[in-house]
């Protein structure tokens, strides 16, 4: 019987802590609105818990030297058409594996992105995703240990982060 009792109570333990764990969690459905730093501009997101690493839509991607370091210069346009220009530093360069085709080089910097109440900078590869849906890919590596995704439900946020910056 103590053993019995011993494992009720375990289990109620795990399952409040568990609770307690999701309830620091943001729940977002499968697409959302993000602010996206620098520039401060707004644009829909697919939610991807299939992707390992997030992507963006750029263009006019221009490599370039400055104080010895590797830069890219790209483009993000907003959904009113106006085209903001980013300089940032070159984290790395992505090799992407395609079937049956050769492989990818893609440019990889930081940037800050606002989903919800959370905000956090992360790595993103620029790519053409002009035949995609949604300029932005948010993969795992984004949302761990922070959001959980309903994929039953879309818009369920409003990019509203307090410690964004504000330019």
């Amino acid at each position: 019987m103590k053993g019995w009792i011993a494992l009720m109570i375990g289990t109620l333990v795990g399952f409040i802590t568990t609770s307690a764990v999701a309830e620091e969690k943001q729940i977002v459905g499968w697409v959302e609105k993000v602010r996206v730093f620098p520039g401060n501009v707004l644009l829909e997101a697919k939610v991807d818990t299939g992707a390992d690493h997030s992507s963006i839509h750029a263009f006019d991607i221009t490599e370039f030297s400055r104080d010895g370091n590797r830069w890219v210069r790209f483009c993000i346009g907003s959904p009113d058409g106006k085209k903001d220009i980013c300089e940032l530093q070159l984290i790395r360069t992505a090799k992407i594996k395609r079937h049956g085709a050769p492989r990818l080089e893609r440019h990889v910097v930081v940037l800050g992105v606002c989903l919800g109440a959370f905000y956090k900078e992360a790595e993103f590869s620029l790519q053409d995703r002009s035949r995609f849906k949604y300029p932005v890919l948010l993969g795992r590596s984004f949302m761990e240990g922070r959001i959980i995704v309903d994929p039953g439900r879309t818009y369920l946020t409003e990019p509203d982060c307090k410690e964004a910056p504000t330019r």
